[in-house]
């Protein structure tokens, strides 16, 4: 019987192939916006995934940034984002993702995050190692935020745009180096394999999330989400290695 985890990585590896065939090519575009870019491409990756993941567990519900499927009753939720950098795809720069996440009973069990430009996969489940294309991965060990990378994230909105760039000039300041990626999901996976030591973003939703947060935790990081009052399905996220005081007053 096929595992979580096995049906979670063959889903991304396939939304990732239909993703980066597309790319570079002409695109369909659903909506544009100010801040965002919304692709037809979004909701067929998503499709293909829930079809995958529906396929061996008829039971589960899914959870994604295209809408809903499954039985909404399910204690087991996958929670899916079907390009995670839907900008960066757009304009051919080749950074972006898949991620997919299970919640059992509200707690993160499995986390898969693919990058299909440079065929990486991470994944993970809960009690496990997390690893990077099956190779256990784990957070840097640098304690001094003058030694630091940290990635920074910007919302769509004024207010956060406001703050976001305000703690921005705070590391700038402090850290060796700061990056606006556009991938919150990617982020976290390079928190994890150490490749960034912190991610900070004031309102993200919880499918760019789900599946970092478990691979971070795993491989020996901190994560913290606090529910932003003003935008009830967004929160703020803090990822980070664990050893570097990361706050910057």
């Amino acid at each position: 019987m096929p595992t979580p985890i096995s049906v979670a990585s063959a889903a991304a590896r396939m939304a990732g192939e239909l993703i980066r065939s597309q790319f570079g090519k002409p695109l369909e575009v659903a909506g544009m916006y100010a801040h965002d870019i919304k692709l037809d491409l979004d909701v067929q990756s998503q499709d293909l995934i829930t079809k995958a993941l529906l396929d061996s567990f008829p039971d589960h519900a899914i959870y994604g940034e295209e809408g809903i499927a499954g039985n909404q009753s399910s204690d087991y939720q996958w929670i899916v984002d079907p390009i995670d950098g839907t900008v960066n795809f757009f304009y051919s720069i080749p950074h972006f993702c898949i991620s997919i996440a299970l919640r059992h009973a509200d707690e993160i069990c499995v986390g898969v995050i693919y990058d299909p430009m440079r065929d990486e996969l991470w994944a993970v489940e809960k009690g496990q190692p997390a690893t990077l294309n099956g190779a256990p991965i784990q957070v840097s060990t640098r304690a001094l935020i003058g030694d630091c990378v940290v990635s920074v994230g910007m919302s769509k909105s004024k207010e956060v745009i406001t703050n976001a760039t305000q703690m921005l000039e705070k590391f700038a300041k402090k850290a060796r180096k700061c990056r606006l990626m556009g991938s919150a999901a990617l982020d976290l996976a390079y928190v994890a394999c150490g490749r960034l030591d912190a991610y900070i973003e004031q309102s993200v939703s919880l499918w760019d999330v789900a599946a970092g947060k478990l691979l971070v935790e795993s491989a020996g990081g901190k994560f913290e989400s606090t529910p932003r009052e003003d935008q009830p399905d967004k929160i703020s996220v803090r990822a980070w290695n664990g050893a570097v005081d990361i706050s910057i007053e």
